[in-house]
């Protein structure tokens, strides 16, 4: 398949997600996240790479890196190689090309179906950030921002700029609202934002939990302007996705003024449309943390 035209109608709380296996077991990748499935093909083994990197291929042009998913999950090589596929993807400013065993379908799902995982694969809890019933099956969806962090921290959100920003008084008694749910990146953006100066950090799992929330303290003629004053969203999410928090907050008469940066893996210049049709006031790419809090301070001081 080839992924250059995103379908769904922003808003709506749904994705569509690429089911793949290894193994037996039943997996999904959001399809935005998928720019191509191809066969595999000649794979080059980088000296002293990461065990999960099987090496580095080259397409139209493009030098990418191919990871070993089943090596990821812990699991063996495929019982039929003929079957193997490469998915293809780009996130995080990135692409990366992940070695599966199968690849099935395409399914449309609503995020509200999406349930927390427990201990449903023992050995990768913290690589799963989801779990989804079709047909019958259990489909887990995987951590990919993580896994990939896990084999090169250069990757994930680097704090290392911060000191470039403009010096000025920050104030912690700023009270910004994040939904997020992977709980590694909670604790990057929290740690971040706590040496940046913004101390009041409220982190909830998902866009859902966060508007509830948001709803309860402008209830009642309350102002939220005195209990928040930022919001900052990631887009895929269970339960509710950010686009659609968003545009939840934009059609509330006592939430729409609020500032919402949306803060993804999934920032790109195809799919920056999506959040600009629901009203989102920024979005920034994950990796690029420095930019965050200069809109941040752009926002709230």
């Amino acid at each position: 398949m080839s992924q250059n035209v995103v379908l769904l109608e922003t808003g709506t709380n749904e994705l569509e997600i690429v089911e793949f296996t290894i193994g037996e077991t039943r997996f999904g990748i959001n399809v935005i996240k998928v720019r191509e499935i191809i066969n595999p093909v000649h794979v080059t083994n980088l000296p002293n790479s990461h065990p999960n990197v099987e090496g580095i291929v080259g397409i139209r042009g493009e030098i990418m890196p191919v990871i070993d998913l089943a090596k990821v999950l812990g699991q063996g090589p495929s019982e039929n190689v003929k079957l193997d596929k490469f998915v293809i993807t780009e996130f995080n400013k990135h692409k990366f090309i992940f070695h599966v065993h199968t690849v099935t379908q395409i399914y449309r799902i609503s995020w509200k179906d999406i349930e927390k995982p427990s201990s449903v694969y023992p050995g990768t809890e913290n690589s799963i950030i989801g779990v989804v019933e079709i047909k019958d099956n259990l489909v887990l969806l995987l951590d990919f921002e993580k896994i990939m962090v896990d084999i090169d921290n250069k990757l994930g959100i680097n704090p290392d700029g911060l000191h470039a920003l403009e010096s000025r008084e920050r104030e912690p008694t700023k009270t910004i609202v994040i939904a997020e749910d992977s709980l590694f990146l909670q604790n990057l953006i929290r740690k971040t934002l706590n040496e940046a100066g913004y101390r009041n950090l409220l982190f909830f799992e998902n866009g859902l939990e966060a508007l509830e929330f948001l709803i309860g303290k402008s209830s009642n003629g309350k102002k939220i302007d005195n209990s928040v004053q930022l919001v900052i969203t990631d887009i895929e999410m269970r339960q509710m996705d950010g686009h659609h928090f968003t545009k939840q907050i934009r059609e509330n008469e006592g939430l729409k003024h609020l500032p919402v940066i949306i803060f993804s893996s999934l920032i790109t210049d195809n799919l920056r449309h999506k959040g600009e049709m629901v009203g989102a006031t920024a979005q920034v790419s994950k990796p690029e943390i420095v930019e965050l809090v200069g809109l941040i301070d752009k926002h709230v001081l």
